[in-house]
């Protein structure tokens, strides 16, 4: 049998042809199906967002909170309170404040005493009534009148009235007045007030009309002490025997301080010399301990004192040189 073929110019269709075409007929209706549904599914998830993201603007916005009230009272008296009553409770005030009319009045009343009339004595006096005082007139004490007239410069006037009325003392032998001396041990009972007038008379009358000039200080004695610096210097104490151990004489668990570490030991010495000068009390009965050691590749000297009954001694110890800003560590042998 002859092969036929048409082409789709001739319109002609052949039999191989219809039969592939049947299931891509049949397939179109499932395509179509789940485009369908793909688009339904994605215009409903993107207006349910839309939704959704609107709600949650204007949420904040228009939402209203509501708060459900409480049932009952908020305040309830209680039937039985307790506790005790007051003396003071059911008066007529308390039933005015509270009632608004007064109860029965009290069955006794006790009205206050009548005010106490004061004697004529007791009356209070006025100031006009009272005689002014006089005042005895003021008279100026003779220290007073010679320090004005030595003020002013009235030396002669003031030995003229100190003077009037008193016989000058003349001396035997050259007629010279001689002030008699006032013996001071005398008597105890001597104002010493009248005694300065006293003695002034008797200097001004020694040179009467007055004084002209004033006495002139005597020299101080040559062979007299004068104090210099060097006699406030403490002497010089000599300085007491040192004991100095050995670091390996020492028995495992000695209480120490050490006071620094320095480059050699005759550092170390000299600092000890001048701890035990400048704290001599606290460093009495202390054994010096140079001990050797090494670090870092660099060789030093500790200087340690040795002396100390427990580790509070120790500490009590450079508790007294740290408040001196002094270097001191407690420190235990090992």
């Amino acid at each position: 049998m002859a092969d036929y073929t048409s082409s789709s110019q001739g319109g002609g269709y052949s039999f191989e042809h219809d039969a592939g075409l049947a299931p891509q007929v049949a397939a179109k209706p499932l395509t179509k199906f789940a485009n369908f549904a793909g688009a339904a599914l994605s215009i409903t998830l993107i207006v349910g967002i839309g939704v959704w993201g609107y709600k949650l603007l204007v949420r904040d916005v228009t939402g209203i909170p509501v708060v459900r009230a409480a049932q009952g009272d908020m305040r309830v008296r209680p039937e039985n309170p307790g506790g005790q009553l007051a003396d003071n409770q059911g008066l007529s005030v308390n039933a005015v404040a509270s009632e608004g009319t007064a109860n029965q009045f009290a069955e006794q009343l006790i009205l206050a005493p009548k005010p106490l009339d004061l004697e004529e004595e007791d009356q209070p006096i006025p100031v006009a009534m009272v005689a002014p005082a006089q005042q005895a007139p003021t008279q100026s004490s003779p220290a007073a009148d010679v320090a004005e007239a030595l003020k002013n410069g009235d030396v002669d006037d003031l030995v003229a009235s100190l003077t009037d009325g008193v016989e000058p003392l003349e001396d035997e032998e050259d007629g010279t007045a001689v002030p008699e001396p006032i013996n001071a041990s005398a008597t105890m009972d001597v104002d010493p007030l009248e005694m300065a007038v006293s003695n002034a008379v008797a200097v001004a009358m020694g040179e009467e009309p007055g004084v002209r000039a004033s006495l002139r200080p005597q020299t101080r004695p040559g062979g007299r002490a004068v104090a210099t610096k060097a006699s406030f210097e403490p002497a010089p104490v000599a300085a007491a025997e040192v004991k100095e151990l050995s670091p390996d004489s020492l028995p495992t668990g000695t209480r120490l301080v050490q006071l620094g570490a320095f480059d050699s030991p005759q550092i170390a010495r000299a600092q000890w010399v001048r701890l035990n000068a400048r704290f001599g009390a606290y460093m009495e009965g202390k054994d010096r301990i140079i001990q050797e050691a090494s670090s870092g590749g660099r060789t030093f000297y500790r200087l340690r004192a040795h002396g100390f009954s427990d580790i509070a001694d120790a500490r009590r110890f450079c508790s007294a040189l740290v408040a001196e800003n002094t270097d001191c560590i407690p420190v235990v042998t090992r």
